[in-house]
Protein backbone atom coordinates (compact mmCIF):
# COMPACT_ATOMS: atom_id res chain seq x y z
CA UNK A 1 0.00 0.00 0.00
CA UNK A 2 0.97 3.36 -0.65
CA UNK A 3 2.32 5.25 2.16
CA UNK A 4 -0.71 8.49 2.97
CA UNK A 5 2.46 10.70 3.06
CA UNK A 6 3.46 9.78 -0.25
CA UNK A 7 0.50 10.39 -1.78
CA UNK A 8 -0.29 13.19 -0.37
CA UNK A 9 3.13 15.12 -1.50
CA UNK A 10 2.80 13.58 -4.83
CA UNK A 11 -0.70 14.25 -5.97
CA UNK A 12 -1.05 16.50 -8.94
CA UNK A 13 -3.69 19.23 -9.79
CA UNK A 14 -5.31 16.89 -12.07
CA UNK A 15 -5.91 13.25 -10.88
CA UNK A 16 -5.60 11.27 -13.89
CA UNK A 17 -5.96 7.55 -13.63
CA UNK A 18 -5.74 6.25 -16.91
CA UNK A 19 -5.37 2.27 -17.61
CA UNK A 20 -4.99 1.15 -21.54
CA UNK A 21 -6.21 -1.82 -21.00
CA UNK A 22 -8.97 -4.15 -22.69
CA UNK A 23 -12.28 -5.39 -20.63
CA UNK A 24 -12.06 -8.78 -20.05
CA UNK A 25 -14.27 -11.70 -20.46
CA UNK A 26 -16.71 -11.04 -18.45
CA UNK A 27 -19.91 -8.27 -18.86
CA UNK A 28 -21.05 -8.01 -15.56
CA UNK A 29 -23.38 -5.35 -14.24
CA UNK A 30 -21.71 -3.98 -11.30
CA UNK A 31 -22.77 -5.61 -8.18
CA UNK A 32 -24.32 -3.28 -5.22
CA UNK A 33 -23.03 -3.28 -1.76
CA UNK A 34 -24.38 -3.04 1.23
CA UNK A 35 -22.20 -0.50 3.31
CA UNK A 36 -19.19 -0.28 5.25
CA UNK A 37 -19.70 -3.87 6.62
CA UNK A 38 -19.67 -5.63 3.21
CA UNK A 39 -17.84 -8.05 1.58
CA UNK A 40 -18.56 -7.42 -2.19
CA UNK A 41 -17.26 -4.69 -4.17
CA UNK A 42 -18.59 -3.49 -7.56
CA UNK A 43 -17.74 -6.31 -10.14
CA UNK A 44 -14.96 -6.21 -12.38
CA UNK A 45 -14.84 -4.96 -16.15
CA UNK A 46 -16.80 -1.97 -16.44
CA UNK A 47 -15.22 0.12 -18.63
CA UNK A 48 -15.27 3.94 -19.97
CA UNK A 49 -14.55 7.20 -19.39
CA UNK A 50 -15.65 9.30 -16.20
CA UNK A 51 -14.65 13.16 -15.70
CA UNK A 52 -14.45 14.73 -12.05
CA UNK A 53 -13.88 17.87 -10.74
CA UNK A 54 -14.04 20.10 -7.11
CA UNK A 55 -13.00 19.71 -4.08
CA UNK A 56 -9.40 19.51 -2.70
CA UNK A 57 -10.46 18.26 0.55
CA UNK A 58 -11.30 15.02 -1.03
CA UNK A 59 -8.58 14.73 -3.65
CA UNK A 60 -6.16 12.39 -1.71
CA UNK A 61 -8.54 10.36 -0.76
CA UNK A 62 -9.91 10.44 -4.84
CA UNK A 63 -6.97 9.59 -5.48
CA UNK A 64 -6.36 6.40 -3.96
CA UNK A 65 -9.67 5.24 -4.74
CA UNK A 66 -9.29 6.25 -8.45
CA UNK A 67 -5.91 3.76 -8.57
CA UNK A 68 -7.53 0.79 -6.60
CA UNK A 69 -10.97 0.46 -8.67
CA UNK A 70 -9.01 0.79 -11.96
CA UNK A 71 -6.60 -2.10 -10.68
CA UNK A 72 -10.27 -4.03 -10.31
CA UNK A 73 -11.37 -2.39 -13.58
CA UNK A 74 -8.97 -2.69 -16.49
CA UNK A 75 -11.13 -1.07 -18.90
CA UNK A 76 -11.98 2.11 -16.83
CA UNK A 77 -10.35 5.79 -16.73
CA UNK A 78 -11.30 8.42 -14.24
CA UNK A 79 -10.45 11.61 -14.32
CA UNK A 80 -10.73 13.78 -11.18
CA UNK A 81 -9.28 17.80 -10.90
CA UNK A 82 -9.04 19.22 -7.65
CA UNK A 83 -10.14 22.81 -8.42
CA UNK A 84 -12.38 23.48 -5.01
CA UNK A 85 -16.12 22.72 -4.36
CA UNK A 86 -17.37 25.89 -6.17
CA UNK A 87 -15.81 25.19 -9.51
CA UNK A 88 -16.41 21.30 -9.02
CA UNK A 89 -20.33 22.38 -8.77
CA UNK A 90 -20.30 24.77 -11.73
CA UNK A 91 -18.75 22.35 -14.02
CA UNK A 92 -21.50 19.95 -13.10
CA UNK A 93 -24.07 22.48 -13.68
CA UNK A 94 -22.59 22.64 -17.01
CA UNK A 95 -22.67 19.52 -17.96
CA UNK A 96 -18.77 19.92 -17.88
CA UNK A 97 -18.02 16.45 -15.58
CA UNK A 98 -20.11 13.55 -14.97
CA UNK A 99 -19.85 13.99 -11.37
CA UNK A 100 -18.67 16.73 -9.03
CA UNK A 101 -16.17 16.46 -5.59
CA UNK A 102 -18.25 19.14 -3.10
CA UNK A 103 -17.51 19.79 0.86
CA UNK A 104 -21.19 21.44 1.14
CA UNK A 105 -24.62 20.79 -0.86
CA UNK A 106 -25.65 23.34 -3.69
CA UNK A 107 -27.50 26.49 -2.86
CA UNK A 108 -31.34 26.02 -3.20
CA UNK A 109 -30.99 29.15 -5.22
CA UNK A 110 -28.80 27.15 -7.78
CA UNK A 111 -30.61 23.93 -8.21
CA UNK A 112 -32.01 25.66 -11.22
CA UNK A 113 -29.17 25.73 -12.87
CA UNK A 114 -28.32 22.40 -12.93
CA UNK A 115 -28.37 21.60 -17.15
CA UNK A 116 -28.72 17.31 -16.28
CA UNK A 117 -31.61 17.54 -13.85
CA UNK A 118 -31.99 16.54 -9.95
CA UNK A 119 -29.17 16.03 -8.63
CA UNK A 120 -27.67 12.87 -5.54
CA UNK A 121 -25.63 13.64 -2.51
CA UNK A 122 -23.00 10.33 -2.21
CA UNK A 123 -21.39 11.31 1.23
CA UNK A 124 -17.82 9.37 0.80
CA UNK A 125 -15.21 9.96 3.59
CA UNK A 126 -15.05 13.11 5.87
CA UNK A 127 -11.78 14.36 8.24
CA UNK A 128 -10.81 17.70 10.67
CA UNK A 129 -10.52 20.93 9.49
CA UNK A 130 -6.77 22.02 10.95
CA UNK A 131 -6.18 25.86 12.52
CA UNK A 132 -2.55 25.17 11.32
CA UNK A 133 0.58 27.51 11.94
CA UNK A 134 3.81 28.17 12.30
CA UNK A 135 5.46 29.36 15.41
CA UNK A 136 8.83 28.27 16.02
CA UNK A 137 9.43 26.04 19.22
CA UNK A 138 5.80 26.10 19.61
CA UNK A 139 4.46 22.35 19.63
CA UNK A 140 1.02 23.49 21.82
CA UNK A 141 -1.28 25.89 20.91
CA UNK A 142 -5.04 26.05 22.75
CA UNK A 143 -7.33 28.27 20.81
CA UNK A 144 -11.02 28.69 21.92
CA UNK A 145 -13.71 29.38 19.17
CA UNK A 146 -13.85 33.43 20.11
CA UNK A 147 -9.77 33.65 19.83
CA UNK A 148 -10.25 31.80 16.50
CA UNK A 149 -12.77 34.25 15.14
CA UNK A 150 -10.91 36.93 16.43
CA UNK A 151 -7.56 36.39 14.73
CA UNK A 152 -9.38 35.46 11.37
CA UNK A 153 -10.89 38.72 11.47
CA UNK A 154 -7.83 40.80 12.36
CA UNK A 155 -9.56 41.58 15.64
CA UNK A 156 -5.87 40.08 17.39
CA UNK A 157 -3.08 40.89 15.32
CA UNK A 158 0.20 39.86 17.42
CA UNK A 159 0.91 36.28 18.98
CA UNK A 160 1.47 37.85 22.56
CA UNK A 161 -1.86 38.89 22.41
CA UNK A 162 -3.64 38.93 25.96
CA UNK A 163 -6.76 36.89 24.38
CA UNK A 164 -4.50 33.99 23.03
CA UNK A 165 -2.62 33.90 26.00
CA UNK A 166 -6.19 33.10 28.21
CA UNK A 167 -6.66 30.32 26.60
CA UNK A 168 -3.91 28.37 28.22
CA UNK A 169 -1.12 29.71 26.42
CA UNK A 170 2.62 31.05 28.01
CA UNK A 171 5.47 32.24 26.27
CA UNK A 172 4.40 32.97 23.01
CA UNK A 173 6.79 34.93 20.69
CA UNK A 174 5.75 38.96 20.20
CA UNK A 175 5.51 38.06 16.75
CA UNK A 176 2.85 39.52 14.06
CA UNK A 177 0.06 36.61 12.91
CA UNK A 178 -0.38 36.33 9.24
CA UNK A 179 -3.41 35.12 8.51
CA UNK A 180 -3.77 32.62 5.25
CA UNK A 181 -6.36 31.77 3.94
CA UNK A 182 -8.22 30.03 0.24
CA UNK A 183 -8.26 32.02 -2.86
CA UNK A 184 -10.84 29.97 -4.63
CA UNK A 185 -14.20 28.99 -3.62
CA UNK A 186 -14.06 26.40 -1.38
CA UNK A 187 -16.01 24.19 0.68
CA UNK A 188 -13.22 24.01 3.29
CA UNK A 189 -13.75 27.37 3.62
CA UNK A 190 -17.27 27.25 4.15
CA UNK A 191 -17.48 24.57 6.60
CA UNK A 192 -14.68 26.40 8.62
CA UNK A 193 -16.44 29.86 8.92
CA UNK A 194 -19.48 28.16 9.43
CA UNK A 195 -18.02 26.69 12.33
CA UNK A 196 -17.31 30.01 13.65
CA UNK A 197 -20.93 31.45 12.64
CA UNK A 198 -22.07 28.75 14.97
CA UNK A 199 -19.24 29.10 17.88
CA UNK A 200 -18.90 32.63 18.02
CA UNK A 201 -21.32 34.82 15.86
CA UNK A 202 -20.89 37.80 17.81
CA UNK A 203 -16.99 37.66 17.22
CA UNK A 204 -16.64 36.34 13.60
CA UNK A 205 -19.07 38.85 11.79
CA UNK A 206 -17.81 37.99 7.89
CA UNK A 207 -20.37 35.59 8.00
CA UNK A 208 -20.34 32.10 5.58
CA UNK A 209 -19.63 30.31 2.28
CA UNK A 210 -17.54 29.11 -0.28
CA UNK A 211 -15.85 32.70 -0.29
CA UNK A 212 -15.28 35.47 2.00
CA UNK A 213 -14.65 38.76 1.61
CA UNK A 214 -11.16 38.61 3.61
CA UNK A 215 -9.31 41.68 4.44
CA UNK A 216 -6.47 43.05 2.29
CA UNK A 217 -3.90 42.60 4.60
CA UNK A 218 -3.72 38.10 4.40
CA UNK A 219 -2.30 35.84 2.49
CA UNK A 220 -4.38 33.53 -0.20
CA UNK A 221 -3.42 29.91 -1.07
CA UNK A 222 -5.22 28.26 -4.10
CA UNK A 223 -6.21 24.92 -2.19
CA UNK A 224 -5.81 23.32 0.40
CA UNK A 225 -2.36 22.22 -0.37
CA UNK A 226 -1.65 25.98 -1.10
CA UNK A 227 -2.97 27.12 1.89
CA UNK A 228 -1.00 24.97 3.65
CA UNK A 229 2.56 25.72 1.72
CA UNK A 230 1.67 29.54 2.87
CA UNK A 231 1.71 28.32 6.11
CA UNK A 232 5.05 26.37 6.21
CA UNK A 233 6.95 29.35 4.49
CA UNK A 234 5.76 31.90 7.17
CA UNK A 235 6.70 32.54 10.53
CA UNK A 236 3.61 34.01 12.41
CA UNK A 237 1.42 31.94 10.00
CA UNK A 238 -1.74 30.90 10.63
CA UNK A 239 -4.43 29.06 8.72
CA UNK A 240 -7.55 25.98 8.01
CA UNK A 241 -5.87 23.73 6.30
CA UNK A 242 -7.91 19.61 6.00
CA UNK A 243 -6.34 16.77 8.15
CA UNK A 244 -4.85 15.27 5.46
CA UNK A 245 -3.01 17.95 3.82
CA UNK A 246 -1.37 19.29 6.89
CA UNK A 247 -0.17 16.32 7.58
CA UNK A 248 1.56 15.36 4.21
CA UNK A 249 2.92 19.03 4.84
CA UNK A 250 4.19 18.39 8.23
CA UNK A 251 2.22 21.20 9.60
CA UNK A 252 1.68 21.71 13.34
CA UNK A 253 -2.25 22.71 14.38
CA UNK A 254 -3.98 23.76 17.60
CA UNK A 255 -6.41 22.15 20.01
CA UNK A 256 -9.41 23.70 19.80
CA UNK A 257 -12.15 23.94 22.38
CA UNK A 258 -15.12 22.29 21.59
CA UNK A 259 -19.28 22.68 22.20
CA UNK A 260 -18.59 20.58 25.21
CA UNK A 261 -16.17 23.14 26.32
CA UNK A 262 -12.80 20.75 25.87
CA UNK A 263 -9.94 21.51 23.87
CA UNK A 264 -9.81 18.37 20.96
CA UNK A 265 -6.81 17.69 19.23
CA UNK A 266 -7.56 17.44 15.43
CA UNK A 267 -8.15 13.75 15.10
CA UNK A 268 -9.62 10.94 12.83
CA UNK A 269 -11.63 9.51 16.37
CA UNK A 270 -12.27 13.27 17.03
CA UNK A 271 -14.09 13.32 13.50
CA UNK A 272 -15.81 10.00 14.21
CA UNK A 273 -17.53 11.43 17.05
CA UNK A 274 -18.67 14.50 15.07
CA UNK A 275 -19.96 12.74 12.27
CA UNK A 276 -21.74 10.26 15.16
CA UNK A 277 -23.82 13.16 16.56
CA UNK A 278 -25.00 14.91 13.55
CA UNK A 279 -28.04 14.52 11.97
CA UNK A 280 -28.42 13.21 8.30
CA UNK A 281 -31.04 14.93 6.11
CA UNK A 282 -33.24 12.98 3.66
CA UNK A 283 -30.94 13.61 0.84
CA UNK A 284 -27.79 12.55 2.97
CA UNK A 285 -26.23 15.78 3.42
CA UNK A 286 -25.19 16.37 7.28
CA UNK A 287 -23.37 18.47 9.45
CA UNK A 288 -20.98 17.88 11.69
CA UNK A 289 -19.83 21.21 12.21
CA UNK A 290 -19.69 22.38 16.13
CA UNK A 291 -21.15 18.49 16.96
CA UNK A 292 -21.91 17.79 20.78
CA UNK A 293 -19.88 15.15 22.42
CA UNK A 294 -16.89 15.54 24.82
CA UNK A 295 -14.33 14.31 21.93
CA UNK A 296 -16.24 15.92 19.00
CA UNK A 297 -13.68 17.70 16.72
CA UNK A 298 -15.74 21.17 16.65
CA UNK A 299 -14.55 21.48 12.71
CA UNK A 300 -15.37 18.04 10.73
CA UNK A 301 -16.08 18.13 7.42
CA UNK A 302 -18.26 16.10 5.13
CA UNK A 303 -17.28 15.42 1.86
CA UNK A 304 -19.77 14.33 -1.53
CA UNK A 305 -19.88 13.20 -4.79
CA UNK A 306 -22.44 14.55 -6.61
CA UNK A 307 -23.81 13.28 -9.47
CA UNK A 308 -27.18 13.31 -12.15
CA UNK A 309 -29.86 11.39 -11.35
CA UNK A 310 -30.25 11.00 -14.97
CA UNK A 311 -27.49 10.14 -17.51
CA UNK A 312 -28.23 9.85 -21.48
CA UNK A 313 -25.27 6.73 -21.63
CA UNK A 314 -25.76 3.63 -20.49
CA UNK A 315 -22.03 3.18 -19.84
CA UNK A 316 -21.41 6.35 -18.02
CA UNK A 317 -24.56 5.08 -15.62
CA UNK A 318 -22.83 1.72 -15.37
CA UNK A 319 -19.60 3.16 -14.41
CA UNK A 320 -20.41 5.69 -11.96
CA UNK A 321 -22.33 2.93 -10.10
CA UNK A 322 -19.24 0.73 -10.44
CA UNK A 323 -17.49 3.62 -8.80
CA UNK A 324 -19.25 4.78 -6.07
CA UNK A 325 -20.43 1.04 -5.27
CA UNK A 326 -16.24 0.55 -4.55
CA UNK A 327 -16.09 3.79 -2.77
CA UNK A 328 -19.20 2.45 -0.40
CA UNK A 329 -17.73 -0.79 -0.17
CA UNK A 330 -15.77 -2.01 3.03
CA UNK A 331 -12.87 -1.79 0.62
CA UNK A 332 -13.16 1.40 -0.35
CA UNK A 333 -13.78 2.80 3.49
CA UNK A 334 -11.12 0.58 4.28
CA UNK A 335 -8.90 3.30 1.84
CA UNK A 336 -10.22 5.94 4.05
CA UNK A 337 -7.41 5.98 6.80
CA UNK A 338 -4.39 5.60 4.64
CA UNK A 339 -4.85 8.58 3.13
CA UNK A 340 -6.15 10.58 6.73
CA UNK A 341 -9.52 10.46 6.48
CA UNK A 342 -12.51 8.95 8.26
CA UNK A 343 -14.51 6.17 6.89
CA UNK A 344 -18.27 6.97 6.72
CA UNK A 345 -20.53 5.62 9.90
CA UNK A 346 -21.63 2.85 8.96
CA UNK A 347 -25.44 4.20 9.01
CA UNK A 348 -24.30 6.41 6.39
CA UNK A 349 -22.10 4.37 4.69
CA UNK A 350 -25.68 1.68 3.72
CA UNK A 351 -28.15 4.72 3.01
CA UNK A 352 -25.80 6.22 0.67
CA UNK A 353 -24.87 2.35 -0.68
CA UNK A 354 -28.59 2.09 -1.12
CA UNK A 355 -28.85 5.15 -3.18
CA UNK A 356 -26.70 4.00 -5.97
CA UNK A 357 -29.43 2.16 -8.25
CA UNK A 358 -31.23 5.56 -8.14
CA UNK A 359 -28.66 6.67 -10.53
CA UNK A 360 -30.03 5.48 -14.28
CA UNK A 361 -30.36 6.39 -18.03
CA UNK A 362 -33.34 8.84 -18.55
Amino acid sequence: MITSRLIRLAIPAVIVATVAAACGSSSKSPTATTGAGASTTAAANVSGTLNGSGSTFQAAYNQVAIQNFQQKNSGATINYQGKGSGAGQTDLANQVVQFAGSDVPVPAASLSSFKGGSILYFPTVLGPITVSYNLSGVKTLKLSPPTIAKIFSLKITNWNDPAIASDGNSGLPNLPITVVHRSDSSGTTANFTAFLVKADATDWTLGTGKTINWAGNTVAGNGNSGVASAIKGKSGAIGYVDYSDAKAAGLVWAQVKNEAGNYVDATLAGASAAAASATVNANLTYDPIWASGSDAYPITSPTYIITYTKYSSAGTVALLQAFLNYILSSDGQKLAGTVDFSALPSSLDQKAAAQVSQIATG
